[in-house]
């Protein structure tokens, strides 16, 4: 075993990283790998023992981090985003968390012979969801915004009712012996949401106050949000325990929904640390886990996973939305997602303790229990819930599409070639005349500002996963390029050279970080572009052979622009001026070219050819 916890908490991160890379690769969610990984470096290996490694700082450490998780989570809840489902994930954080909570205990008792006791905190326990399974998972299986934002509205809400939830059970049981112990329960569960909702109301209210008066320098935000966060959490717990949860959760959603403050930047660091937690606490606290009190579980708890699959969930749906608009399809994939994560695994080791001792029979069953059905519900769905999605047509096509800043000339004969590509291409403008004469030729097409808050909440991009900026207005093609950045990744940024650069000095140029990748050659500008178009020049397809290279295609055409290719696997690549461009054999060469270009010979079926695009 490791004993040096600077070397642990490296052995971790580093593990952490390498679980979230073969999840990028291999297109599965980051969750399997690092479960896997905590059992390896754990039980199996015996590299990692985290109660002896942390000692008592492990689960106020594990607390922290998931109140910063949550509220990480709630920052991205939007009240409009709950438009035509508000009573769906009313309902599902209520009647179907009720219905999971009865017939599990049932099952619970019934099938692995448990007291009712611990069968009531064990239910109560897998009630929650949890942005740290759900959030990863939506990433992989992408489901319609309808379905993906009950599922996450439902993840981070059901994460501190839950808690509470586990709370109250727990105090009706310590007092069962008295008269009044449903009174008592009541009692605890209505401090925990007073306290919890006043300190999470106003911690958000004073937080967005100093944000949108600008009495933070920016350079705090980040660092003062933090640490408003872990002091709202640790205050609320230490005036009654277990609300810090719900205290940051409201926290959040407030700050999320206040007008007039920006959390953009707040929400991306938030997200990094996020990342971090998630990784880190479910390698620690799978490395936790008994490999021979799972094992001795057997076919009882898979069971108990068939019934919380196909039984308590589906029940739980069906009442949760009878009389909603979804329709068959969405509930089906609402019933099918449900896995469960780190606070089900944090709540049942704390209580586990708790009831241990409190001389509670089978109180040790609970981290296996949990864990088990944590595993369960995360590999089964991780593998089956994007096929499912797909074969229910409810996912959303891969993010292959152009948001296309600018409907001029260019812009529209590049859509054009883009979409005989089958590539879906949406050009964004504010000069009417463009968007009219694009609409005229058959383009898809928004009218308006691409960095409005209108386009925020109009503009579709369900399958769209690049940005080119082709507009005439530097400043806007820069905006744009900066605003979308987050959403399609820097690596998917493109955006035209603009004329006043190339006649500046460098003092006057936009810095290369906020503009994206240029696209084409060094001469190419909007305005030459467009001279190009307006003087007959046409954009052509040529296929690179073996017998007709690359090199030919410049000797017979000098005087085109290659724009971008396709190669062989179907994939388009761009000529930008970071990189040099040379299009292979097997490529289908796009580029703008002169009327009077020769035409090259079809000598045989290897030979190059060039189209109309």
């Amino acid at each position: 075993m490791v004993t040096d916890v600077a070397l642990a908490m490296s052995m971790i991160v580093f593990s952490s990283i390498i679980c979230q890379w073969l999840a990028w690769k291999s297109k599965l969610p980051p969750i399997l790998f690092l479960l896997l990984c905590g059992i390896l470096l754990g039980p199996v290996l015996g590299l990692l023992e985290p109660t002896s490694l942390f000692g008592n700082l492990l689960f106020p450490g594990v607390s922290l981090a998931v109140a910063i998780i949550l509220f990480e989570g709630s920052l991205t809840l939007q009240f409009r985003e709950l438009h035509g489902i508000q009573s769906v994930v009313q309902y599902m954080v209520t009647i179907g968390a009720l219905v999971h909570f009865i017939v599990v205990s049932v099952a619970s008792v019934l099938i692995l012979d448990l007291s009712w006791k611990i069968a009531f905190v064990f239910s109560a326990i897998t009630v929650v969801t949890g942005p740290t399974v759900i959030v990863p998972l939506l990433r992989t299986v992408r489901p319609n915004a309808k379905i993906s934002n009950v599922l996450r509205w439902e993840g981070i809400v059901i994460d501190p009712l839950g808690a509470l939830l586990v709370v109250m059970v727990y105090e009706f049981m310590v007092s069962g012996g008295q008269s009044d112990a449903m009174n008592h329960s009541l009692l605890v569960f209505l401090k925990l949401i007073a306290v919890g909702g006043i300190l999470g109301a106003a911690g958000g209210y004073i937080l967005g106050v100093l944000l949108r008066r600008h009495w933070l320098p920016e350079y705090l935000h980040n660092l003062a949000t933090l640490g408003w966060v872990v002091s709202i959490f640790s205050l609320s717990n230490h005036i009654e325990h277990e609300s810090g949860l719900l205290a940051v959760t409201i926290m959040g959603i407030w700050l999320a929904n206040m007008p007039r403050v920006r959390v953009e930047e707040i929400l991306n660091f938030k997200e990094n640390l996020s990342i971090m937690f998630i990784s880190a606490l479910f390698i620690v606290l799978a490395a936790r886990v008994n490999l021979t009190e799972l094992a001795a579980l057997s076919w009882p708890i898979i069971v108990v996973l068939l019934v919380i699959q196909f039984i308590s969930r589906p029940l739980g749906v069906f009442f949760s939305t009878f009389n909603s608009t979804l329709n068959w399809k969405d509930k089906a994939l609402l019933a099918w997602i449900a896995p469960r994560g780190i606070v089900a695994a944090a709540i049942s080791a704390l209580f586990s303790i708790k009831l241990e001792e409190q001389g509670v029979e089978n109180a040790e069953m609970l981290v296996p229990l949990t864990f088990s059905v944590i595993i369960g519900t995360v590999v089964w769905q991780s593998f089956t819930a994007r096929p499912l999605a797909r074969w229910l047509g409810v996912a959303e096509p891969e993010p292959r599409g152009f948001l296309i800043v600018g409907a001029n000339s260019f812009a529209r004969k590049l859509a054009k070639s883009l979409q005989e590509w089958n590539y879906r291409t949406l050009l964004v403008d504010t000069n009417w005349e463009y968007i009219r004469a694009a609409r005229m030729e058959g383009l898809e097409t928004f009218y308006g500002n691409p960095i409005s808050a209108y386009a925020d909440r109009k503009l579709d991009l369900v399958g769209i996963g690049y940005l080119l900026a082709l507009s005439p207005q530097r400043d806007l093609n820069v905006l744009a390029t900066w605003k979308y950045r987050h959403e399609f990744g820097r690596e998917n940024i493109f955006s035209l050279q603009a004329l006043e650069d190339v006649n500046s000095s460098e003092k006057h140029q936009v810095s290369d970080e906020q503009k994206g990748q240029m696209l084409f050659g060094e001469g190419a500008t909007y305005t030459s572009l467009v001279r190009m178009i307006n003087t007959d020049y046409q954009m052509k397809v040529t296929r690179i052979t073996e017998n007709f290279k690359y090199s030919d295609f410049l000797n017979l055409n000098p005087d085109a622009v290659p724009l971008l290719a396709m190669n062989e696997q179907g994939k388009l690549v761009f000529v930008v001026r970071s990189k040099e461009f040379i299009a292979q054999p097997g490529w289908s060469l796009l580029s703008l070219t002169t009327p009077n270009a020769p035409k090259e010979k079809d000598t045989s079926k290897d030979s190059g050819g060039t189209s109309n695009a």
